[in-house]
C-alpha cells in the first residue's frame, strides 16, 4: 500500500467533483444565450424508432445574438421531435420554428428568478463539496486501514492525513471560487 498512490487517487476523485460542478454550473441560465443551456436536452427521436439522443447529437447549436439560441437539425425530420422535447422539458424555453431551424429567445431574468438561480448554483456547489469530502473520507479510511495492517507507518499516516486535508481545502476553495464567479454572472444585469 503506497500512501502516494492513495493521495493521487484522492486528488483525482476530488478533481472530478470540481469538474462535475463546473459542468453543472454551465447549464444554469444567466440571462445570456449559451449552447450549454440546451445541448444535453434529451430528445426522443420518433423517426429513429423512439431512440433517445442528446440535442448536441442531433443539431448544430449556435448563439448568433446575445439572447438567441439557434438550433439547426442535421436531419430536418427531427425538428418536431426537438420542439416536443423543449415543451416537455423543465427548461422553461419555448422554441420558435423558422423553416428548417428553431430559434429560442432567452428572456431577461427577473430579480426573483436570478435569486432562484443563485440558490441552485449554491446547491450544486454544495453537492460537489459533499463529493470532495466523500473522497477525503475514503482516502483517510484506506490510510488508517493500511496503518492498522502495518502496511504504512504512523508517521506516513500522519503526513498523508495532512496532505489529504490540504488537497480537500484546495478543492473546496476552487468550488467556492466557481460558485462566486457563477453568482456574479447571474446577478449582473
Amino acid at each position: 500500500m503506497d500512501p502516494e498512490m492513495i493521495l493521487l487517487e484522492c486528488d483525482e476523485a476530488m478533481t472530478k467533483a470540481v469538474e462535475y460542478a463546473i459542468h453543472e454550473f454551465s447549464a444554469v441560465r444567466t440571462g445570456k444565450a449559451s449552447p450549454m443551456l440546451v445541448e444535453n436536452l434529451d430528445v426522443a427521436v420518433q423517426t429513429y424508432g423512439g431512440m433517445h439522443m442528446k440535442l448536441k447529437q442531433l443539431a448544430m447549436i449556435s448563439t448568433p445574438e446575445p439572447r438567441v439560441i439557434r438550433i439547426e437539425p442535421f436531419d430536418a425530420s427531427t425538428l418536431k421531435d426537438i420542439e416536443r422535447a423543449f415543451h416537455e422539458s423543465k427548461l422553461g424555453l419555448n422554441p420558435a420554428a423558422e423553416g428548417k431551424l428553431l430559434r429560442i429567445y432567452i428572456p431577461e431574468l427577473s430579480q426573483e428568478r436570478r435569486q432562484q438561480m443563485v440558490k441552485l448554483v449554491k446547491s450544486l456547489g454544495e453537492e460537489a463539496k459533499v463529493r470532495v469530502r466523500s473522497a477525503r473520507r475514503d482516502a483517510l479510511e484506506t490510510l488508517k486501514k493500511g496503518q492498522k495492517e502495518s502496511l504504512i507507518t504512523e508517521d506516513d499516516l500522519e503526513r498523508s492525513e495532512k496532505e489529504v486535508q490540504k488537497i480537500t481545502d484546495k478543492k473546496v476553495a476552487e468550488i467556492d471560487q466557481h460558485i462566486a464567479s457563477k453568482e456574479k454572472e447571474i446577478t449582473t444585469v
